[in-house]
């Protein structure tokens, strides 16, 4: 089936790679009391979003990562850590971090379709991946760390489709590792993990750094990534 979108170069903002230059990168592990993930029995409050919001869900390896910039569209109202894809009912991050529960760290993104796309969030979580690594993304590693989007609908799924096509053309040099999979139940991860990048700045950026995360999605998608 051929799939249409008005996604191009512009709006994915890639700019060239040199694509010889897409092989793994060697990735420093920086250990820090907690690493990415500290546990707290505290499940975080809802956040009220306005009626009228739509729903999209994307793993791609720490959430701590993901979240800062889905907050920085305009048009989203809320972003929560949590956990997708598994079978475990109501996981604790003790438990998805053992790697046994199918769950992936997870960002669920609430927004105003007025006023921002499904498809320029699409946008956004490509360029703050690696596509080409199975079942990690840069220094942390293991299933629950699996890159992966989720659709809620056929339309859905048809944006994501022909987005894969355009990033397997533009990553030609790669195989796509990134999961296409429908919607299932969402779990918000403890307190701890929402909003983390706020709360303990310093730990955050020492954690992103010491990953090269940066440093990676600039080869991948260029230095507007």
């Amino acid at each position: 089936m051929r799939f249409k979108t008005t996604l191009g170069l512009a709006s994915l903002g890639l700019a060239s790679t040199g694509l010889a230059s897409l092989g793994l990168a060697s990735l420093l592990v920086l250990v820090v009391p907690g690493g990415c993930h500290r546990d707290s029995a505290a499940r975080p409050a809802k956040k009220s979003v306005p009626l009228g919001s739509a729903t999209a869900t994307f793993c791609g390896g720490c959430f701590w990562c993901m979240e800062p910039a889905f907050d920085a569209i305009k048009g989203v109202y809320a972003t929560t850590s949590g956990y997708t894809g598994g079978e475990e009912v109501k996981p604790t991050y003790e438990q998805v971090s053992s790697g046994r529960t199918g769950h992936c760290e997870a960002m669920q993104v609430r927004y105003d379709p007025k006023q921002v796309s499904f498809e320029k969030l699409l946008n956004v979580f490509w360029r703050n991946i690696d596509p080409l690594v199975q079942d990690r993304q840069f220094c942390d590693r293991g299933k629950q760390y699996r890159s992966a989007v989720f659709y809620g609908n056929a339309e859905e799924k048809r944006q994501i489709e022909a987005s894969v096509v355009w990033v397997k053309k533009h990553l030609s040099k790669g195989v796509l590792h990134t999961q296409v999979r429908p919607t299932g139940p969402f779990y918000p991860a403890e307190e701890y993990h929402q909003d983390f990048y706020k709360k303990k700045p310093g730990h955050y950026k020492a954690y992103r750094r010491g990953c090269r995360r940066d440093q990676r999605l600039k080869v991948l998608w260029g230095a507007k990534g």
